[in-house]
């Protein structure tokens, strides 16, 4: 027997499967909507008062003067890091790691602090409504058992993969393995984890991502290592996450520091195959559809054509990139390189779970870079760098990140009156006469104003999480 049920409420999500360039026009406002979820997947999204007569005698969830929009979906936040958000005394970035983050990231060794980490990371993504996310690892296998078998047991979306370091820096030792011990544990960790909730990526929850903390973190011979594990395991849908292009301050940056020991024109050559000398190939590329590279501040414009022609996202990361004085990522230059991007809150670098507080700084961020590549934001812009571009970037935009008939029902419930102050703004806020600006009004108003106060429910495949 069907389990059908019908959620109300003022829907927001872009239909179909625009590019970026395009979602103005896939921009869908249905204030007195309705979302029927049957067995977990959406078989309607349209106005309340046209409901298919098979849906006209279920169970009714009445969210009215709230939201519905679909689940927020983070594409790079730190599993190991989620009590060490804000932490002063770093510096920027290579500062950072080592005075504040290797030593935070240690704590997991022991057993009894990462279990507390993994049952923290969960609660916090809940109460964020991040029904997806991709997630940096802790190299303890114990650590990651915990994070995906927590993960499980609540409902969520995710892909994790253990951090993979094996080149000493600083206060990195606890976390660093050989070699052989790195491509060994993270083998196991795709055996063990990868889509072990349903045996088949298509539809399993929880899945595996082969990650290297950045390219400084490992030698020549890991990147081959890797690009050969990589290589084997593909077809199976395994992902690739890890770092590029976040920080160059002069002389001492990530950047400059990995072209120079690397000696490659591009940091993305030495994950394309191309770290030997000269940017000669090594090994095989780490580009593709289901590879996710944080923050790209500082890409050449080969570096972008690179990643768009392989498919390759971008998870956008204003925020920590704010904390951590490490510029902003070019919006136009970027946008215009046909790169598909999505949000990540970076914790901890970033100071915030809720991707809403993302894509609000992202709009500040683009509308200050200096002359004319000053950007206003679009709101569509905004909706989908922290819904649709994080499935797409996921390779699973097939499955959820909107409302299409076919998807499984990953969604939030915002209620305005969980934040005085935003439900104050949508009440009293000065619209356009124009309905179709009105409706932009307010969702740039709604994505601006939402805190984790306002989202009252979420839910993934039409289940709700607690």
């Amino acid at each position: 027997m069907t389990a059908t049920t019908v959620h109300l409420g003022h829907i927001y999500h872009l239909a179909g499967s625009p590019k970026i360039t395009e979602a103005d026009a896939a921009l869908t406002e249905i204030p007195n909507g309705a979302l029927v979820v049957e067995d977990g997947l959406v078989t309607y999204c349209g106005d309340r008062h046209a409901l298919p007569a098979t849906a006209q005698h279920a169970k009714v969830v009445d969210h009215r003067s709230g939201f519905l929009l679909p689940g927020f979906v983070d594409t790079h936040i730190h599993f190991p890091q989620v009590f060490a958000f804000d932490s002063y005394g770093g510096g920027q970035l290579l500062d950072w790691l080592d005075s504040c983050i290797y030593p935070a990231e240690a704590l997991l060794r022991d057993p009894e602090f990462a279990q507390r980490a993994a049952v923290e990371f969960c609660n916090r993504r809940i109460a964020a409504g991040s029904t997806a996310a991709m997630a940096f690892g802790s190299p303890f296998p114990h650590a990651q058992d915990a994070l995906f078998a927590e993960t499980r047991r609540r409902g969520l979306r995710l892909v994790s993969g253990r951090a993979i370091q094996t080149v000493n820096f600083g206060s990195a030792p606890p976390l660093v393995t050989s070699e052989e011990e790195a491509v060994r544990l993270t083998m196991q960790e795709i055996d063990k984890w990868h889509a072990a909730d349903t045996g088949d990526p298509k539809t399993a929850l929880l899945q595996v991502a082969i990650i290297p903390r950045f390219s400084l973190s490992i030698t020549v011979d890991t990147f081959k290592s890797l690009g050969q594990l990589y290589d084997s395991v593909r077809d199976r849908g395994v992902y690739f996450h890890s770092h590029l292009n976040e920080n160059n301050r002069p002389g001492t940056g990530e950047v400059d520091t990995t072209k120079a020991q690397f000696q490659v024109d591009t940091y993305l050559d030495t994950y394309d195959g191309k770290f030997l000398p000269g940017s000669k190939a090594g090994g095989e590329s780490l580009l593709g559809k289901r590879t996710i590279m944080a923050h790209a501040v500082h890409c050449q414009d080969v570096e972008l054509e690179r990643m768009a022609e392989t498919g390759t996202s971008i998870a956008h990361c204003p925020i920590s990139q704010l904390f951590l004085g490490s510029g902003t990522m070019p919006w136009k230059r970027t946008v215009a390189s046909g790169v598909n991007i999505a949000a990540g809150t970076d914790v901890g670098g970033g100071d915030e779970f809720l991707i809403p507080r993302v894509l609000g700084d992202a709009f500040k961020v683009h509308v200050s870079e200096p002359g004319e590549a000053g950007v206003s934001m679009r709101p569509a812009e905004m909706l989908f760098l922290g819904t649709l571009g994080g499935a797409r970037a996921l390779d699973q935009e097939e499955r959820f990140g909107n409302f299409d008939p076919g998807k499984e029902a990953d969604f939030v419930v915002i209620d305005p009156g969980g934040t005085p102050a935003l439900a104050s703004a949508l009440k009293y806020g000065v619209r356009s006469q124009d309905a179709g600006l009105a409706g932009q009004q307010t969702l740039f108003a709604l994505l601006m104003g939402i805190r984790e106060s306002s989202v009252a429910e979420v839910y993934v495949r039409g289940r709700r999480l607690s």
